[in-house]
């Protein structure tokens, strides 16, 4: 298992999703950009809160009625996923197949979120996908416990 790096700059998602959007027949604003902006530079999901926090940490103050409204419009045209982390936790990332493809870590004590990759699961994901009576279009692996701080509690 590898952990995904949390400092990785993705690039293109952004610009991708902003022309999405405004081929769907979405408005273009700058709360929209501020947050595909910031959703393209995270390793991992954030929930709306995060999202909201992150960007008041950035000088840019965004409702979260705006936050939830972008992120259904992104997940309606399949470019944001929700992460369901338990708890009636949700959080959200830009879909990226291939390379920034990844699974979640989830602490049930502090509620920390760690990515990380593993190239067996894929495999053996690929293989009960290849015996299913349906074509696998995407997976999720949310694996739940106690992280190394917590642990040590």
């Amino acid at each position: 298992m590898q952990r995904v790096a949390s400092t990785s700059r993705r690039t293109g998602w952004a610009e991708e999703a902003a022309l999405a959007l405004t081929s769907a027949g979405y408005r273009r604003g700058g709360a929209r950009r501020a947050i595909l902006e910031l959703l393209d530079e995270q390793s991992c999901a954030l929930s709306a809160v995060e999202i909201q926090q992150a960007l008041t940490s950035r000088n840019r103050e965004v409702s979260r009625a705006s936050i939830y409204r972008v992120m259904e419009e992104l997940e309606e045209i399949g470019l944001l996923a929700r992460v369901e982390v338990g708890r009636g936790v949700v959080r959200y990332e830009p879909s990226r197949h291939g390379p920034g493809h990844h699974h979640h870590l989830v602490c049930d004590h502090c509620g920390r979120i760690s990515p990380f990759t593993d190239e067996g699961l894929e495999r053996a994901i690929r293989r009960v996908s290849d015996a299913l009576p349906l074509q696998v279009s995407e997976h999720e692996v949310v694996i739940h416990g106690s992280c190394e701080t917590c642990a040590a509690s």
